[in-house]
């Protein structure tokens, strides 16, 4: 069993930092422009979710349409989810979305037949 953990100082080559960490880990680091850590959000193989805290909706617009990440949730953090929203990620986080619909796609194979009469 893993406590809660907060880390700081990392490097961003370190396992915890690049890779997706299935635990209650949080890393933390400062930056100087937002531009900057969305750069360092985006410096992994892996882009599940995204959690942004901010009244700024600049910002908002920007994290949404530069972070390389299946969604991003905005003063929360990203493990919420309703069966409708298309929740998952890109790049090396998965392929496809869950949620109802999302999943009949997946388990539905589209076929055509045109007959010309």
């Amino acid at each position: 069993m893993l406590e809660p953990t907060l880390l700081t100082k990392t490097s961003p080559y370190m396992k915890v930092v690049c890779e997706e960490v299935f635990a209650p880990i949080v890393v933390v680091e400062p930056y100087s422009k937002f531009s900057d850590a969305i750069k360092m959000v985006n410096n992994s193989y892996y882009g599940l979710q995204a959690g942004i805290f901010t009244n700024d909706f600049s910002k908002i617009q920007q994290a949404f349409n530069k972070l390389d990440v299946g969604g991003v949730v905005v003063n929360d953090y990203p493990t919420f989810r309703i069966d409708p929203m298309p929740y998952g990620g890109i790049k090396d986080s998965g392929f496809g979305r869950e949620g109802i619909r999302y999943a009949i796609e997946e388990m539905t194979e589209l076929k055509l037949l045109a007959i010309k009469g």
